[in-house]
């Protein structure tokens, strides 16, 4: 048996979430953000278990899972992508960057983002030209336009806030909800290092801003600032 067919087969066994209950919680309906995907219904835990234990798959095995319809298989794939990226030199990182930009359109829904986006492209995009988030930023794809969000989770981290706010800016007047949780979520981590910035922002924008974003933004204020914001929301 080879490596795939084991993992496959190892994957089976793991099935614990009813599918339905997967399929309603990432929106699989026809005409839903996530109507591409399928899920058999194992959890995220037991699929970075997995990950340990073929975390020396080949690019081209990992090419094949992240070609997968099955999003744990995609997940899986890039669970163990962002972990060989991690431990690897910087000809590795790159060799492993460019394979993930290949594989972008595989990276289609927000678990498959927000398990790697920062991890790799955020990461690598670090003290260097980050001129590809404003173009991931600006696309027509709803997941490119979350990656270009979330990768700025990582600059967050080191204290170093200015790209998602301007991301964030690009983004004001996106229509899609999905779009409006992740820039309010990577606002309102930013704020946690710099409440000042965060402030200066939204005192600018706050009221064309979509409320969902707004209020994932102005979570961790008190409830007279989160009411003062919301008031200045136009309709």
């Amino acid at each position: 048996m080879n490596q795939l067919s084991a993992l496959r087969a190892q994957l089976q066994t793991l099935v614990t979430i009813p599918q339905e209950k997967s399929a309603m919680f990432f929106k699989t309906e026809t005409g839903s953000y996530a109507e591409h995907d399928t899920f058999i219904g194992v959890s995220v835990p037991a699929l970075r278990t997995l990950a340990k234990e073929f975390q020396h798959l080949t690019r081209q095995e990992l090419q094949e899972l992240l070609a997968s319809p099955i999003n744990e298989e995609r997940l899986l794939a890039l669970f163990i992508l962002v972990d060989q990226y991690q431990k690897g030199n910087t000809q590795q990182k790159d060799a492993l960057y460019q394979f993930y930009l290949r594989n972008i359109q595989q990276v289609n829904n927000w678990n498959l983002v927000d398990s790697s986006a920062h991890l790799i492209i955020g990461e690598h995009l670090d003290n260097t030209d980050k001129k590809l988030l404003i173009t991931l930023a600006q696309s027509k794809n709803l997941w490119e336009r979350r990656i270009a969000i979330v990768a700025t989770w990582y600059f967050i981290r080191r204290n170093e806030l200015e790209w998602t706010f301007k991301i964030a800016k690009i983004l004001l007047n996106d229509t899609h909800d999905l779009i409006h949780k992740a820039v309010g979520w990577m606002l309102r981590e930013a704020g946690k290092r710099n409440e000042t910035m965060l402030i200066q922002f939204l005192d600018k924008y706050a009221a064309v801003m979509p409320r969902t974003m707004l209020r994932y933004a102005i979570e961790k204020f008190s409830e007279e600032q989160r009411k003062d914001y919301l008031m200045r929301k136009k309709i």
